[in-house]
């Protein structure tokens, strides 16, 4: 019986959700972190899946909005409504110049709006009204070539830009090759706080390409 009992705990972990994403109510949650993608990496590394709307895109994309994500201070709430509320076509038309695809504004909904408390308007208001918080380093809407950079240097960069933004405050991302993403930690009123769980998730490779921006 204990063999059967121990088979049967260890099943229902198997499909449990994992710790770090948690199936949470809506307005609770302790902070926000601004997901700000480099474009061009998204681009280079999805190649023919690209969206089109982000990638073939008249105007050159640099940072752009991945999303607006509550967090816990460990762990983060995920999915809060089985039947979200619509994003409005108009909405969506309206969030191309910071998120130029609707599937990723439509996916960035339902997956983290809907964790907010906010209607879909109010939380991609809120999502501009974060992205209007930063200040995005001249250098980086400069970069029409391909560039080798560490992570330290866009860290600082960024915070030479925006002045009170902290070392704990900020994350910057890569994959094997490229840099994908600067995540900066707002409180729910958008000021920069510290996050030490999403600091520990930075970039450790010494230096990342910069692909160009497309446009």
């Amino acid at each position: 019986m204990r063999a059967l009992a121990a088979a049967l705990i260890a099943l229902i972990a198997g499909v449990m959700p994992a710790k770090a994403q948690q199936y949470g109510d809506p307005g609770q949650f302790d902070f926000y972190v601004l997901a700000l993608s480099w474009s061009p990496s998204y681009c280079d590394s999805a190649g023919n899946r690209a969206d089109p709307a982000q990638c073939r895109a008249q105007k050159p994309l640099s940072f752009i909005v991945h999303g607006l994500w509550p967090q816990y201070d460990k762990g983060f709430p995920a999915d809060c409504a089985y039947n979200a509320p619509r994003v409005a076509e108009q909405t969506i038309r309206e969030l191309r110049d910071v998120m130029p695809s609707r599937g990723l504004v439509i996916h960035q909904w339902r997956k983290h709006g809907t964790c907010s408390g906010l209607s879909p308007d109010q939380y991609f208001a809120l999502v501009r009204k974060a992205f209007e918080r930063i200040k995005i380093p001249p250098q980086f809407s400069q970069a029409t070539q391909w560039q080798s950079i560490s992570p330290p240097e866009v860290e600082n960069a960024f915070r030479v830009s925006n002045p009170g933004l902290e070392g704990d405050m900020i994350a910057v991302t890569c994959d094997r090759r490229n840099l994908r993403e600067v995540r900066i930690c707002l409180s729910k009123d958008l000021q920069f706080r510290a996050c030490p769980q999403v600091d520990r998730q930075a970039c450790r490779s010494p230096r990342v390409s910069l692909p160009p921006v497309r446009g």
